[in-house]
């Protein structure tokens, strides 16, 4: 080995041994995603953080998620996701903890205080579309695209029950109060109304005619309000059967669900209402009491209420909020009253006697007398989600986040006779209002410059805060000028405009083409640059120093020195390193290479089937790599224009390609949302990036080829930072290879249990690579404890044989959980897997380990360790294994040994428990007679029945005579 030499070249990112035996790699991993305010696919809520409510937000943030201060505009808290895009975003009733739906259908509950998620469902197969707490917070509703709702146990971290029915994507799903009961809307045009105590579809409302965008519960969860496709909102009114029977009097013409003040609106021929007799009003009636027309002729997008239950809001696929008002019962008896009045005087003057004589007149009260319209809130973009929040004094936020990267924040006051809504804050300075097109390194790595259709922003790589806001044109191209102190911006017009960047102004702006303006390229001298445009032209400019009329000073400016004139649209140009050769990429799908002084032409380089969208010289000038709209990159020899490979980059079109500073490895992007690493000399692919979400534009690598930075059009920027770990290529590659294993791990069909048809699957997990890995360690710890078993009867024979003990060898992994035995080990293994992928790992496990698994369960339940654990997973066995665990003679005396010790060791927990909250109970007495106030949990339950009698007390028809 002494021959061997070994050098290393940092700033290529390669290790070369001379021996060429191999070639070590650097690895870039993900540094930070930045640019980004809110996306699109989730929804904006309220926070409650260090005790203040209506201050934060937390908002979708690709993967992650962001808690904005609406008052400072900054971002002080980040939830990190894993890979997949948030879809939907849920506060817990207590403001500790926010519930996060992802784009794969599993579901994190992160806690506000440390940032962790700590909690993770895994139960649907595809986006989550909808999340909701109950009242007090110990159980959550999601729904999904794949038609699905699950009721999840928040407290024991598993699932409860799989709700089936709907045959479309649930958009909504809400608890009640009062009742156990569910209801969903769904894009199949149905409301169902689940009994949560049986888990059954009990009611299905068939009134809608197009999808179900929404539903709010009002009134005291006496009214839905639904929202659909059309422009109105429709109301139903709810009576529930207790409540009816208490109400029910012999009421002619009039039908037993209608509540105070409400007639009944005449069935509809399109089988709007059920009849009134059906099994299904054995809990509730439904009726419809009316509807409220909408401003916006499209689609409901969003429909809420606040938490008072006081406003609702709905909007459209446009930038207005309507806002309505639910009025209180007072406020409609005041209304009707004067209601009352005006007719009154009007039937007196439109009597013809003179004499005085009571009037009889009947006053009808609309949905429009208890629902009115406050106000709209008009916003600067089109909404994507919104949220409310009504303060102490009785003031309305509405915080919304807009399509175009934003969020705004509005207050209003009701109660106001002519309500305005007032914009009180705005979230803008971290990204663009549109998709990034092009990005830049400053020479020191330590400024990124990116350009949208609207704004050019300088960001300071370390920090990531944007420095420098400057607006502009459709920008398409950039560069910083040598010395960093100007920027150069070419647009979708043709224009160049040239920027400072100390005083953020525009400097000048010259128009360089009659087309859009596509490529620029930085002269290896520094003193000029190359610009290639729309009109088939490349021209050449000279940076030069003017003085203004009325300036003194001198600025930079630029000058055109030269023109080529060409035959197609010119999509990209490239200077050679030594300026002695450029490279044009023409709308004919080739690549011509002219001489800088004479251009006259070189080579031409054909071979791709669409355009060449991108292209890049090496640092040396030996090769060109050309990136294309077929998906594939080439790598030329420019000193002959030979092609030496052709690789299959993307699966989709190649957006942009850069070689890494100093060496032959270069970057490409592509709309397939995939960043990766070539390497030009051995044409292999090194490594993938991936992170963004939605089709990347462009990318720029530092001048030292340290850090990549990447735009996409999920409005993110990310940052990917060249680590110092080696990359080896099989190592990669096996990676690889074990990723899509466990990709179709998940993917396989869920196990069959007895008694379920196929396709019916009524357990609330799914099967994923974690539950798998559970399912190995449990057949693991089986099979140490029955080899350790049998050691320890080969051990005692051994002992008996040589008359004496002899010492036993133990098990590392035994010696590692501290000395434990076999039987130890085991239920140390069931205790560490995760309470939410429980049942599914049993669920995997092959029955040859039930057996012995049971045996286990009888010898820690006489001991009394983890009762609630080992039931739970001995009744979830007995259940999927009934029939092999009947049938099996081995087996009954076990069971019968289970029974016993289970229902003594079930009732001495349950002692337990009831002695620990009789003790509480006397506690909670103590304090109360020490402050000599009721808790405020049951002073507001006495309030409520107090309510409920008085309701019951009431007439259900409100007419005046």
């Amino acid at each position: 080995m002494d021959n061997a030499r070994f050098s290393s070249c940092l700033t290529c990112g390669t290790r070369h041994y001379d021996m060429g035996l191999t070639k070590q790699y650097l690895r870039y991993v993900a540094s930070a995603v930045f640019g980004l305010i809110g996306s699109q696919k989730g929804n904006i809520v309220f926070v409650t953080l260090r005790g203040e409510k209506g201050r934060y937000v937390a908002v979708p943030a690709c993967e992650h998620v962001f808690i904005w201060d609406l008052r400072k505009g900054e971002k002080i808290l980040i939830l990190q996701g894993l890979k997949q895009e948030v879809t939907c975003l849920c506060p817990s009733p207590d403001g500790l903890h926010l519930a996060v739906g992802y784009e794969d259908g599993s579901i994190r509950i992160f806690s506000l205080l440390s940032g962790e998620g700590n909690v993770t469902f895994n139960g649907h197969k595809a986006a989550i579309t909808s999340l909701k707490y109950d009242q007090l917070g110990g159980r959550l509703a999601s729904g999904s695209k794949d038609t699905d709702t699950i009721v999840w146990d928040v407290i024991n971290e598993s699932g409860l029950y799989r709700l089936k029915g709907h045959k479309d994507a649930v958009t909504q799903a809400l608890f009640l109060r009062e009742k156990n009961l569910l209801v969903t809307s769904g894009k199949d045009t149905l409301v169902k109304w689940w009994d949560l105590d049986t888990q059954h579809c009990f009611k299905t409302m068939v009134g809608h005619r197009t999808e179900v965008w929404g539903l709010v519960l009002v009134s005291e969860e006496k009214r839905l309000i639904t929202g659909s496709s059309d422009s109105e909102l429709r109301a139903w009114d709810i009576a529930y059967l207790q409540e009816m029977d208490d109400l029910e009097e012999p009421e002619p013409k009039k039908s037993r669900g209608s509540p105070p003040g409400i007639q009944d609106t005449p069935e509809p021929r399109d089988g709007t209402l059920e009849t009134d007799e059906t099994p299904e009003d054995r809990i509730l009636t439904c009726r419809k009491a009316g509807s409220i027309m909408r401003e916006g002729r499209d689609r409901v997008v969003n429909l809420a209420v606040d938490r008072t239950g006081r406003i609702l809001a709905c909007h459209g696929t446009d930038s207005v909020l309507e806002v309505f008002c639910i009025l209180s019962k007072a406020e409609v008896q005041k209304k009707m009253d004067k209601k009352m009045k005006k007719a009154r005087k009007k039937a007196k003057l439109n009597s013809s006697k003179g004499e005085e004589e009571d009037l009889e007149v009947n006053v009808e009260m609309t949905l429009q007398d208890e629902i009115q319209r406050v106000t709209n809130i008009k916003t600067s973009a089109k909404i994507k989600s919104f949220d409310l929040i009504h303060s102490p004094q009785g003031e309305l936020k509405a915080v919304f986040l807009l399509q175009n990267n934003l969020v705004e924040s509005y207050s209003l006051s009701p109660s106001a006779p002519a309500p305005q809504a007032v914009r009180t804050s705005r979230i803008t300075l971290g990204g663009h209002r549109s998709d990034v097109r092009t990005l830049s390194f400053s020479s020191d790595n330590i400024a990124i410059l990116s350009a949208a259709a609207e704004s050019v922003k300088i960001w300071n790589r370390a920090t990531l805060q944007c420095i420098r806001t400057m607006t502009c044109e459709y920008a398409l191209c950039s560069f910083f000028v040598p010395g960093d102190r100007q920027v150069v911006v070419g647009t979708k017009t043709g224009k160049l405009q040239l920027y400072d960047l100390a005083s953020g102004n525009l400097l000048e702006t010259v128009d360089a083409h009659d087309g859009a303006l596509w490529s620029l390229s930085l002269s290896p001298d520094q003193r000029g640059f190359v610009t290639g445009g729309a009109d088939k032209s490349v021209k050449f400019w000279d940076f030069e120093l003017v003085k203004d009329e009325n300036s003194t000073q001198k600025r930079l400016s630029v000058k055109q020195t030269r023109t080529l004139q060409l035959d197609e649209d010119v999509l990209c140009v490239s200077y050679s390193p030594n300026q002695k050769l450029l490279a044009v990429s023409l709308l004919d799908c080739t690549v011509k290479i002219f001489y800088v002084d004479t251009l006259k032409f070189f080579l031409s380089l054909y071979g791709h089937k669409l355009p060449v969208i991108c292209m890049d010289i090496s640092y040396d000038g030996t090769l060109i790599a050309t990136g294309s709209a077929d998906r594939n990159v080439k790598i030329w020899g420019l000193d002959f224009g030979d092609c030496h490979k052709s690789l299959f980059a993307h699966d989709d079109s190649v957006m942009y390609l850069q070689f890494v500073p100093k060496s032959h490895l270069f970057f490409t992007a592509g709309k397939d949302h995939k960043i990766k690493q070539w390497d030009a000399d051995k044409f292999e692919h090194i490594q993938t990036l991936e992170g963004h979400h939605q089709e990347i534009w462009c990318l720029a690598v530092s001048p030292s080829g340290d850090y990549v930075v990447s735009s996409s059009h999920d409005k993110s920027l990310r940052l990917w930072e060249r680590t110092r770990e080696p990359l080896i290529l099989e190592e990669e590659r096996e990676m690889q290879r074990e990723a899509e294993y466990e990709e179709s791990v998940a993917k396989e069909d869920q196990p069959v249990v007895p008694g379920e048809t196929q396709g019916d699957n009524y357990f609330t997990g799914k099967k994923t690579i974690e539950t798998v890995k559970a399912a190995e360690r449990i057949m693991e710890a089986v099979e140490l404890y029955r080899e350790e078993t049998a050691k320890m009867k080969e051990h005692k024979a051994i002992c008996k044989a040589a008359g004496k003990e002899v010492p036993l060898p133990i098990n590392p992994i035994l010696m590692a959980y501290g000395n434990i035995s076999p039987s130890a080990y085991v239920l140390e293994i069931f205790k560490g897997i995760k309470s939410s992928e429980l049942e599914e790992s049993l669920l995997v496990l092959p029955f040859s380990y039930v057996p012995d698994v049971l045996k286990l369960f009888n010898e820690f339940i006489q001991l009394g360790s983890d009762i609630e654990l080992l039931c739970r997973c001995l009744f979830f066995l007995l259940r999927i294994h009934f029939g092999q665990i009947t049938s099996n003679q081995m087996l009954v005396p076990v069971i019968e040994k289970l029974k016993e010790t289970t229902i003594s060791k079930v009732s001495q927990v349950r002692d337990v428990i009831g002695f620990n909250m009789a003790g509480l109970e006397y506690l909670k007495r103590e304090c109360e007679a020490k402050s000599e106030v009721m808790f405020f949990a049951d002073a507001t339950s006495h309030l409520e029945e107090k309510k409920r009698k008085r309701k019951k007390r009431e007439k259900l028809i409100l007419t005046y005579t």
